[in-house]
């Protein structure tokens, strides 16, 4: 589909296939009915409730009607299996003197090295399953899959280079030291339905090859994916040091929190969810958190701007992947004197993208996985045309089913929802602006501080923005979309948008805490500590170098 033309609810609907239309080569994977879970080294068996998981595609009968392709089911657990699963990860851990805690960094490394090439025997079906569970094009998926394997390859190197500058001893004042990051203990893990695979790796991975051990609750939507990869969970590290827990956020996780045994809480989505778990915790200032949250990410596009590397950036920036992505653009602030040509622009480029189904080649809007969203997108069209804005597109915010055909939404301001409250989906708000003083206070006053996009060609301008931006948000892109990326690049926020860094080596650092051992600069100690050393007496205490 090339350009919107009419677009109508029916118009909508024919994207979705008939009965026995969908290409062989990319049909749904035979159903998925998860029967066990991960706990102490043991894939246990479940004979309990179970949660039926429905695609965001969607199938025409005879008639017409729509109907959400069933995927699988996964095990629904409750307070007794989140119970057993603690109960494993605490033991494993033993207070710091569990095989994995006090194993060498090189003996984890392996661990982790099997396990990816485990989960690299998977690729296929991972994929499809990213794919029909979360509404994400296939490239898309394919990437996600193969952007982890990257990022686990990278935090090895980058745990090797960490370990290798700690592998001498320092002297200073006549006391003689080495210091090492040790793990914190028991991690309790949780992913987002949006990057499911990636973003829960990019905390899972530092936790477990830091030598924490983990109790690890999948996304709501994007539970069946890890499913292939729990043998290899089972068979590349030792018993207890992942473990799975399945069912209702709201239950098993106050209960999780509640014993006071997890020390690490790890968390991709709400901010208010995570201010109300970590009051959950009967000792809160024992509980370190490492938490990626909302955010409002604004682009300020200025008169100097390139107007069409703008369009095709904010465009980018706010509809990949359906605008589902905390680093999306939420808001774009444009000048009063080019918003006029902005939005035509704008409009004109959103007109070529594709709608379709996640396997079509070069879809860009696809089904939306999450259960009444496309009426909560709704809604805040809805509200913003109530209180004076527009939908400037043909066809935008039209919607069937799952499909949602993005809504630029014009001018939008205080008072609408749409100008503070994150969208997380295919709504593009635009507010314009004459004093750069406006725009600065809108990033200024969000509750969110993650990211921000300047578009400018003046040295002058750009300047004058950075400086007081810098202090506000964590990233400023100049002349590009918000992102994560690389990976090597730090991944935080101020405000409510996170709390902790990742990337590949903070991750490292947020997992662990340095520990060192310390004794005077005695001869009898020389020789004692260089008998621990040549006879390897002590896990912590080595010179070793990894290559």
């Amino acid at each position: 589909m090339g350009t919107a033309g009419m677009m109508s609810p029916d118009k909508l609907k024919q994207l979705f296939p008939a009965e026995g239309e969908i290409p062989a080569q990319f049909g749904p994977p035979a159903p998925v009915h998860q029967r066990s879970y991960l706990v102490n080294g043991q894939l246990k068996p479940w004979d309990g409730a179970v949660e039926i998981v429905r695609s965001p595609v969607c199938v025409r009968d005879e008639r017409g009607n729509l109907r959400q392709i069933e995927l699988g089911s996964y095990p629904m657990g409750g307070e007794t299996e989140a119970e057993e699963a603690l109960a494993a990860a605490v033991e494993a851990y033993d207070a710091g003197r569990g095989l994995w805690p006090t194993m060498t960094v090189a003996e984890r490394i392996a661990c982790m090295q099997d396990f990816t090439s485990q989960m690299i025997s998977r690729r296929q079906e991972v994929i499809q399953l990213i794919m029909w569970e979360i509404g994400k094009s296939q490239s898309d998926s394919e990437k996600e899959f193969d952007r982890t394997v990257d990022y686990i390859r990278a935090t090895i190197d980058a745990l090797k280079e960490l370990d290798n500058s700690n592998s001498r001893f320092l002297v200073v004042e006549g006391t003689i030291g080495q210091i090492r990051r040790t793990p914190l203990g028991v991690v309790l893990c949780m992913g987002p339905y949006n990057y499911p695979l990636n973003e829960t790796f990019a905390t899972l991975i530092p936790a477990l090859i830091m030598g924490n051990t983990v109790v690890f609750k999948p996304p709501r939507f994007g539970t069946l994916l890890f499913q292939p990869l729990l043998e290899a969970f089972q068979s590349a590290f030792p018993k207890g040091v992942i473990n799975t827990v399945y069912g209702r956020g709201s239950v098993i996780v106050p209960r999780l929190l509640d014993t006071g045994k997890i020390n690490v809480l790890t968390l991709i989505g709400s901010s208010k969810v995570a201010d109300h778990l970590k009051k959950l915790h009967p000792k809160a200032h024992r509980l370190r958190a490492i938490l990626g949250l909302d955010a409002k990410n604004a682009a300020i596009i200025l008169p100097d701007a390139d107007i069409e590397l703008a369009v095709k950036e904010c465009l980018l920036g706010t509809l990949s992947f359906n605008g589902q992505r905390c680093t999306a653009l939420k808001m774009l602030i444009v000048h009063q004197s080019i918003v006029e040509t902005f939005l035509r622009r704008f409009v004109e480029e959103l007109r070529k993208l594709k709608v379709g189904m996640p396997w079509e080649k070069g879809v860009n809007i696809t089904p939306l996985p999450e259960p009444g969203k496309v009426d909560y997108m709704t809604q805040l069209v809805e509200d913003a045309k109530a209180n004076g804005a527009s939908v400037v597109n043909d066809g935008g915010a039209t919607a069937c089913g799952t499909l949602f055909y993005p809504a630029v939404v014009y001018p939008v301001k205080e008072g609408m929802k749409l100008y503070r409250e994150e969208q997380f989906g295919p709504i593009v708000p635009v507010m314009s602006f004459d004093d750069l003083e406006t725009a600065l206070e809108y990033v200024i006053t969000s509750e969110h501080g993650q990211q921000v996009s300047i578009f400018s060609s003046s040295p002058d301008q750009i300047g004058q923005l950075v400086d007081p931006l810098v202090n506000q948000v964590c990233r400023v892109n100049i002349n590009c979309q918000c992102q994560r990326g690389p990976d090597v690049f730090p991944f935080t926020g101020r405000k409510d948008s996170a709390e902790g860094t990742l990337s590949v080596t903070d991750a490292l650092r947020s997992f662990s805490i340095r520990s060192m051992i310390a004794t005077k600069q005695t001869e009898p100690n020389k020789q004692l500590l260089d008998a621990i050393v040549s006879e390897h007496k002590s896990n912590f205490i080595n010179t070793r170098f990894l290559f």
